[in-house]
């Protein structure tokens, strides 16, 4: 059952990202078609052609190779062959504002799937309160955080002390308990092996019964083996607006810190504690093994589980967004910076009444764009490798 569950969490992650690469691509595609620009192709994925169909002027497929898309733009530079007759038509015959929109609009549509499934997470599945110290119990003591249990696996104390699904702790060692953050931090400071007074509030019921705490390798310290049962609030419009709003400045705000500090980051993916120095650095790979352990963790709220992978895939629409709107050929964000320069070029020689200077030549480019493209790939295959041997596990 729980590697069905894996494959489920696979799935949904690799279905998210398929979809993402096409409505950043159909940004392309309806911009470009609204401006008039005649556009050839519209594909997900490269290599061989798998399917195609033709519609109008445009051919619509997928290929073999499900790493991306693409929208084929007849005169994209200077160095595309256009037939004269379409020339009208072709990107570069546009004016700057229209190639900058269309070149734009892939990284906006990242940023309204990130936008929209926040507010889908508010709206639908609701949002986890804090205020509460209801818990699931936990039915053994697993060799690591979120993993399945085994026969081999002893008990945990909640199970022991038959604690059930539902009970709300109210105080320990005496001292009342408000939220989870007071319950785990009461939890933790008790001796383990020490008889422990608990009270118990269960179907309007409050008694105390004494738990013999333990310790795990993996939690700091005395262990109950209980989880929060958070209750999920859904938000009207105007809150899950909010609540959209507020969590994309601040995943927007961790991407641009992650991209600033990856550089240093990436000689920890192959260390030992990678999950803590390097855990925030992974591929595609790395993040539908992420996703896998989610949705298969044992003893988690489908609630807490539907928030962390939709929180996943919101987190890389918003870093595929940004990341695609750097400076730097071949990305969107390079194309645009040289249509800034042509832009900015014309105006100041209409502004000396020099002849306008055109187009950039690519060509000149190209070594500078080819040695990004085997950065960009390298990293990504280093990644790939790190995910591989020095799998990120979730804490």
């Amino acid at each position: 059952m729980t590697d069905l569950l894996g494959l489920l969490g696979v799935a949904i992650f690799v279905v998210a990202i398929l979809v993402s690469i096409m409505l950043h691509e159909a940004g392309h595609l309806a911009t470009a078609k609204a401006f008039g620009m005649k556009v050839t192709k519209y594909f997900v994925g490269f290599g061989n052609t798998v399917w195609s169909t033709r519609r109008g002027e445009t051919e619509y497929g997928i290929k073999s190779i499900p790493l991306g898309g693409f929208v084929e733009i007849i005169g994209m530079s200077s160095i595309d062959d256009v037939d004269p007759a379409d020339e009208p038509r072709s990107f570069r015959a546009k004016p700057g504002w229209q190639r900058s929109i269309v070149l734009l609009a892939g990284s906006f549509m990242h940023f309204v799937i990130a936008f929209v499934l926040l507010m889908g997470l508010a709206l639908g599945i609701g949002l986890a309160s804090s205020n509460s110290t209801t818990i699931s119990v936990l039915p053994c003591l697993p060799a690591k955080a979120l993993a399945a249990c085994t026969a081999s696996d002893p008990k945990s104390p909640a199970d022991l002390a038959r604690l059930r699904q539902g009970d709300q702790i109210v105080a320990v060692a005496g001292r009342a308990v408000h939220d989870w953050t007071q319950l785990g931090k009461a939890i933790s400071s008790q001796r383990p092996g020490t008889p422990v007074p608990f009270t118990i509030l269960r179907d309007n019921r409050r008694f105390t019964t004494r738990i013999s705490l333990t310790h795990v390798r993996w939690h700091k310290g005395a262990y109950l083996g209980v989880e929060e049962v958070q209750p999920y609030v859904r938000s009207g419009p105007l809150g899950a607006i909010s609540y959209a709003g507020t969590q994309f400045g601040s995943i927007v705000t961790g991407t641009v810190q992650s991209i600033v500090h990856r550089p240093a980051e990436l000689m920890d993916v192959f260390s030992k504690n990678r999950s803590a120095n390097g855990g925030g650095l992974t591929s595609v790979v790395g993040v539908g093994e992420v996703t896998d352990q989610v949705v298969s963790a044992s003893g988690v709220p489908w609630q807490s589980k539907a928030s962390v992978v939709i929180l996943i895939i919101v987190s890389v629409n918003i870093f595929v967004g940004i990341f695609n709107l750097l400076p730097l050929l071949p990305l969107d964000g390079g194309k645009l910076a040289v249509v800034i320069f042509e832009s900015i070029r014309s105006w100041l020689a209409r502004l000396r009444r020099k002849p306008d200077p055109g187009m950039v030549d690519m060509r000149k480019l190209m070594p500078v764009t080819v040695a990004f493209l085997v950065l960009v790939i390298g990293y990504g295959v280093l990644l790939i490798a790190a995910d591989i041997i020095n799998p990120i596990h979730l804490q």
